[in-house]
């Protein structure tokens, strides 16, 4: 059975940095999760660090805290687990959280903590995409849906 990789925060886990709550209350990403096609994933604490944790972002090849700790280490880790996952579990394509440092898929924040955003990637979705994942965020839900259906899902 193929399988849609997502990010533990949509799913209803409390993994975000601040761990607040975030899940996907789309009626058919939870019908997707009820059927069990959905396996989630936190890049973030897949590869070392706690919830919560201080807020992150990415810095060219870096990913530094807003403390000024070099993270890169748990994120690459994270990725690279994301990506493991993703193949060894037969998945067609990727939910992920927008503008995460880890999961963001077409805008992230711009690595100087201002709250201004920027197009760009997480390091995991890089990574997926880089693998040949097709990769949407939560507000793609109807675009996920419309690609699901031409692979007949």
């Amino acid at each position: 059975m193929e399988k849609i990789l997502v990010s533990g925060c949509l799913f209803g886990w409390h993994c975000r940095y601040d761990a607040v709550d975030c899940p996907c209350l789309d009626e058919r990403f939870i019908k997707w999760k009820n059927e069990g096609i959905l396996i989630a994933i936190c890049p973030e604490v897949f590869g070392g660090l706690p919830t919560p944790r201080p807020d992150s972002q990415r810095v060219e090849n870096k990913v530094l805290s807003c403390t000024g700790l070099d993270v890169t280490e748990e994120y690459e880790a994270g990725a690279k687990e994301a990506l493991r996952l993703a193949r060894e579990n037969n998945v067609i394509c990727c939910i992920m959280k927008q503008d995460s440092p880890s999961c963001g898929s077409q805008y992230i924040y711009d690595g100087k903590f201002t709250d201004t955003k920027i197009e760009g990637n997480g390091r995991a979705t890089e990574l997926l995409k880089e693998g040949g994942f097709k990769v949407f965020d939560e507000n793609q839900i109807d675009e996920a849906e419309k690609f699901l259906l031409e692979k007949e899902i």
